[in-house]
């Protein structure tokens, strides 16, 4: 198995608006991880990734894209930009969703699963949009 990677690295996968990006997203991330010697992080980071991917595909026009950083000593990063620069829902609706809701619960996944969460606008290829971004510690 390879050693845990002492050196950061980033990796970003450019999305098409497209759903079935969601299953290519958590493919490219297991790749990544298993060759980073992550895999102890690959089943919480899947989940995380494709969330934030879903969210940015299924609620935008734009192209998008996933970015994974590697902070060493222990720190993965995980974010979607999308091209929409509005922030993501902050409503106990998508905080908090009841067990009856049919949708919301990629964000309180995101809140649930990962040790710190956030968003922020950011400007790509001359597109203003925002950042969705989670992180998962290693130790």
């Amino acid at each position: 198995m390879p050693e845990i990677a002492s050196a950061p690295w980033e990796y970003t996968l450019l999305i098409p608006n497209d759903l079935r990006a969601v299953t290519v997203s958590r493919r490219t991330l297991r790749l990544i991880l298993t060759v980073h010697g992550l895999i102890r992080l690959v089943d919480v980071a899947e989940l995380l990734a494709a969330e934030l991917v879903s969210n940015a595909v299924r609620h935008t026009k734009g192209p998008s894209a996933l970015g994974v950083c590697w902070a060493p000593p222990g720190t993965l990063r995980l974010g979607a930009w999308d091209a929409d620069p509005e922030p993501p829902p902050a409503s106990p609706k998508y905080l908090m969703p009841t067990a009856e809701a049919e949708e919301g619960r990629g964000l309180a996944l995101v809140r649930a699963c990962a040790d710190l969460w956030g968003w922020q606008p950011q400007w790509r290829d001359g597109s203003r949009g925002k950042y969705v971004w989670c992180e998962l510690a290693a130790a």
